[in-house]
């Protein structure tokens, strides 16, 4: 017999399949005025002042349960957060509509015409942690791409996330598509179980947290999952850097936010500019408060340092902890990323050319740069709008995931009169 529960998501699923098909056939300028009033409710004070103040019982709430700093940093909203969701709905709304796109088109010999043509995924459930901007940065992305979205945030945010998904419902409701977006509006952790089993009704999930959150939706899904386990990022310090260019960097990598998956966790040094650049960098973490673990030649350079552990390389620490090892040239460099890395993001400092490109070349993870800081391995600063996340899979997506990724496409045929003989 089923429980409450389990016939709740049963019928939310069921009612998000029933809106993905109004949302498949929405204008582009209906779906962009959807986004535009979503926006506009968040401008409002009165709305501003409610979303703060639900915000505040999650904190409270957080606190009383001993989170981390990191987590209540995460899950905290103020003007500025707020600002930076109205800004992402009005930038996804600025997008082209990836939705009906006839990307080719040929013949065959018996005069078929084929081609493909972009259609949404369908229904996108998003099981995620802590941060109230996820809901809305994966409602408008997945809307804008006729998708309708089932949210399952995290306990820790469920009055934010009641609050945001209210706001949305309202303007959804008003141009008849009110179930495009849902809330699993519950603490029950069997809630994320039960949607997980829902193949009928929804295409994809994508997760996003920890490692933990990520693996129990992989082991435990009926439903493809787009998913990323970890960041475990990387940046090789080539013997031709120039020594301040790569001191920023490191530094912008590490310590401007290191509780989110693009921060750099380990760095690589090669053994030729070891000594002149490592004491410069021991001395800049030091000043930071980052504490450095390394190899022996890493000590040698920086006396601070604490010697690093196996377990060390294979870390996403989310914390002012870093990983160092001194490599004997880019090979070296390469295999360590190889066997330690995530596939999420990795990068070099280098003035050569030719460094630069076989870099490029043999590094396979999603994001690879040159000469600049692996927090630029997200969705908006790489031009996409808002992201729905960062897949380390490489099926369907790769990487940052924009509007692009949440469509798939379809064989279009024009024929007039064939038969298969």
């Amino acid at each position: 017999m089923t429980n409450p529960l389990e016939q709740s998501i049963v019928d939310l699923a069921f009612r998000a399949r029933l809106a993905s098909r109004k949302t498949a056939t929405l204008a582009t300028d209906i779906k962009n005025r959807v986004l535009t009033e979503i926006a506009k409710s968040l401008q409002n004070p009165a709305i501003q002042d409610s979303l703060l103040a639900a915000n505040q019982v999650d904190l409270d709430a957080g606190r009383t349960r001993n989170l981390s700093a990191a987590l209540l940093d995460r899950l905290a909203l103020n003007q500025s957060r707020i600002q930076g969701m109205i800004e992402s709905l009005e930038e996804v709304a600025a997008l082209p509509d990836p939705v009906g796109i006839v990307s080719r088109m040929w013949t065959r010999p018996n005069g078929l015409r084929v081609g493909k043509r972009t259609i949404p995924l369908g229904v996108i459930g998003i099981v995620y942690e802590a941060r109230p901007n996820v809901t809305v940065d994966a409602f408008s992305l997945c809307f804008k791409a006729g998708n309708a979205t089932i949210l399952k945030g995290g306990s820790e945010a469920l009055s934010s996330n009641r609050c945001l998904v209210g706001i949305i419902s309202d303007v959804l409701t008003r141009h008849d598509v009110g179930d495009a977006c849902q809330l699993v509006d519950s603490t029950d952790r069997q809630s994320v179980a039960l949607l997980l089993k829902q193949e009928e009704h929804i295409d994809l999930i994508i997760p996003r947290g920890g490692e933990g959150l990520i693996r129990f939706v992989a082991e435990n899904s009926r439903i493809p999952v787009i998913k990323h386990y970890k960041g475990v990022c990387h940046i090789y310090v080539a013997p031709d850097a120039d020594i301040d260019m790569a001191l920023n960097i490191v530094a912008n990598a590490k310590i401007s936010r290191p509780a989110v998956c693009n921060a750099l966790e380990t760095l690589l040094v090669d053994r030729q500019i070891a000594p002149r650049f490592l004491p410069a960098f021991g001395q800049l973490m030091k000043a930071k408060g980052v504490e450095l673990r390394g190899d022996d030649e890493t000590r040698a350079h920086i006396g601070e340092a604490r010697p690093a552990t196996e377990d060390d390389y294979y870390a996403e620490f989310l914390d002012l902890i870093l990983a160092i090892r001194v490599v004997s040239g880019l090979d070296q460099a390469i295999e360590h990323i190889e066997k330690y890395g995530s596939s999420h993001t990795e990068a070099i400092v280098t003035n050569s050319y030719r460094l630069a490109q076989d870099f490029l070349d043999r590094v396979n993870s999603s994001v690879v740069l040159v000469n600049a800081s692996t927090r630029f391995s997200d969705g908006h600063q790489l031009g996409l709008g808002a992201e729905i996340g960062i897949s380390t899979t490489r099926l369907h997506a790769y990487g940052p995931m924009g509007l692009e990724s949440l469509v798939t496409e379809k064989f279009i045929v024009y024929g007039d009169g064939q038969i298969r003989g």
